[in-house]
């Protein structure tokens, strides 16, 4: 008993230091950037490399960023409006259709559902034409509007609260329905508070997603005064080559509102996700 409680525990300190061996080397690239956008140019690539710099520069770094001549505080604002629009519309959308498929019983809607989920197999570099051509017919090339309705809709959203909303109780919305709710009051009223969890995990990723996101802006956005600051860190680049203290002080300026965000919202993501696969 004493050695299968032995081997257990030296089992359990081997697994420790394995997981403890990946995660430090998934935080090498952070810890990196960190440590470049805290360096002067000359200094970025010296070898060995510098964890703690030398010559410390953060601050030159960053009145370079936003007080410089890269108008990144403007490219700031823009992704924040569209990410915070963006993830707004999407999870509206995402929790009608969810609430359409999970709670309203109609003919076909379970195959309808499964074709609508089918679309998950469609890589999104392919629809990025047909979307192009969409936004210039009807104007909104160029323009925040086209990129966030082009960013408005998720299957995946759908799923997730579908998924949510089919472990509410179907009771609930009968008995509101004998009592003369409607559709919208059942919706508002009693489906959405029962699902905040996978409303809260949704909006978390659609918002990191839409931040992080370098396509879509690239596809659809051509003045530089409308782009998000994945575009705009493209200007910390020229003839002769990058400058990577500045674009790494611009990445840490830009991972703020994540962390942010994930610090507000981490402890409902973790009941979202298992909410949104209890049931489907």
């Amino acid at each position: 008993m004493k050695n299968t409680t032995k081997k257990f525990n030296i089992s359990k300190i081997i697994l420790t230091i394995i997981f403890w061996a990946i995660g430090i080397t998934m935080l090498v690239p952070l810890i990196w950037m960190i440590s470049t956008a805290c360096k002067v140019e000359a200094d970025v690539f010296n070898f060995p490399i510098e964890w703690i710099p030398r010559r410390w520069n953060l601050v030159q770094n960053m009145k370079e960023v936003w007080g410089g001549r890269y108008n990144f505080g403007l490219y700031y604002l823009n992704s924040i409006k569209v990410a915070v629009l963006a993830t707004f519309f999407q999870v509206f959308v995402s929790a009608l259709g969810a609430y359409g498929f999970s709670k309203i019983k109609f003919k076909g809607r379970d195959a309808l559902f499964l074709a609508y989920l089918a679309t998950m197999m469609i890589p999104p570099q392919v629809t990025i034409v047909s979307q192009f051509i969409i936004t210039r017919q009807l104007g909104l090339y160029n323009t925040h509007a086209g990129l966030i309705a082009m960013l408005a809709f998720s299957v995946y959203g759908v799923f997730l609260l579908r998924q949510a909303m089919m472990a509410v109780p179907d009771s609930l919305s009968e008995s509101a329905q004998i009592d003369g709710a409607g559709h919208l009051r059942i919706f508002f009223q009693i489906i959405l508070p029962m699902v905040k969890p996978s409303l809260a995990t949704l909006a978390t990723l659609k918002f990191v997603w839409t931040w992080n996101d370098y396509q879509h802006p690239l596809v659809f956005l051509s003045n530089r005064d409308l782009y998000t600051i994945q575009l705009g860190m493209k200007q910390f680049a020229s003839e002769s080559g990058s400058y990577y203290a500045l674009t790494m002080a611009a990445a840490v300026s830009a991972i703020v509102p994540l962390v942010i965000v994930f610090l507000l919202c981490q402890r409902f993501v973790v009941d979202g996700i298992a909410t949104g696969a209890v049931k489907g």
